[in-house]
């Protein structure tokens, strides 16, 4: 199957309807190149805090209510637009109020089929800022989607950089890695968290980054990074482990070719069983000790 992952500039969009009008170019540009998947960043729906106006969207409490009063009407709008396209979309991920979850938001990506079907995946560790001063906290627990294209996973930005949610997602061939990175060594951390959980897990990494300054949103003013396709070096797979990677803050659609059928095989027979492999590791409580490594 082909994945287009998304490298996507915010704007402040005046109205509903030019939102929905830049969403609909997108998903029909991404849908033109054949992919089955489109994957859109973390964050990327903040450029909807506009929609209450300069003065909310530049305030941090303000933007995440503002953005989370308007998720219903963008979540219409992707499962209209996965069935119009017969395309699966990972939605860029929003603060979302949810009750459930206390009376702070949480970080919540969610994923479309082409029948409209929605499912939900949240955030699990936030980064330093979401804690202080944003406030956003962790929502519900890792799924695993069974989708016409395979089991997907989704890891948020930060939660990329940790193994035991890769673990937790190993029967996943797909994960999803949305992000929004200031800097570029923050676009680093992620890339190399997203190249480790496909080598450790023996699956493909799909990365998808926010580009470009939004100098009108303090939550999201400075945004480095570029889309990005990735498995483990080994056999059926490139040997950098690069399917494909977009150019740096360059805004547009990173495409690749995934093959399930070489997922299954390294699996099995690869080089090296990374992934069959897990359980040989020491100190299974989590606590290395220098006599367990040698």
């Amino acid at each position: 199957m082909r994945v287009a992952t998304a490298a996507y500039p915010l704007d402040p969009v005046e109205s509903w309807d030019a939102y929905a009008e830049k969403l609909e170019r997108w998903v029909a540009s991404g849908a033109k190149t054949g992919a089955e998947l489109l994957v859109f960043p973390e964050y990327g729906v903040m450029e909807l805090a506009m929609l209450a106006g300069a003065k909310v969207a530049n305030d941090l409490e303000g933007c995440l209510h503002a953005v989370s009063d308007r998720i219903a009407d963008a979540d219409s709008l992707h499962s209209d637009l996965a069935t119009k396209y017969k395309v699966h979309i990972l939605a860029a991920s929003a603060p979302v109020f949810d009750a459930q979850y206390g009376e702070r938001p949480v970080n919540r990506a969610r994923l479309f089929t082409p029948t409209g079907a929605m499912g939900i995946q949240d955030k699990q560790i936030m980064t330093r800022f979401e804690r202080d001063p944003w406030g956003v906290v962790p929502g519900g627990p890792l799924r695993l989607f069974d989708t016409a294209l395979g089991r997907i996973g989704v890891l948020i930005c930060y939660d990329a950089e940790y193994p035991l949610f890769g673990r937790a997602l190993s029967d996943a061939e797909i994960i999803l890695v949305p992000s929004c990175t200031e800097a570029l060594a923050g676009y680093w951390r992620v890339r190399v968290g997203a190249m480790a959980r496909a080598l450790e897990q023996q699956c493909v990494t799909v990365m998808s980054s926010i580009v470009g300054p939004a100098p009108w949103c303090e939550a999201v003013d400075e945004n480095t990074g570029m889309g990005g396709v990735f498995g483990p070096p080994d056999t059926g797979f490139p040997s950098t482990g690069v399917f494909a990677e977009g150019t740096l803050d360059a805004p547009g659609w990173t495409v690749a070719d995934i093959d399930l059928g070489a997922i299954e095989h390294v699996r099995r027979d690869g080089g090296v069983l990374n992934r069959a492999h897990w359980d040989e590791q020491p100190a299974r409580d989590g606590h290395v000790t220098p006599e367990a490594l040698r």
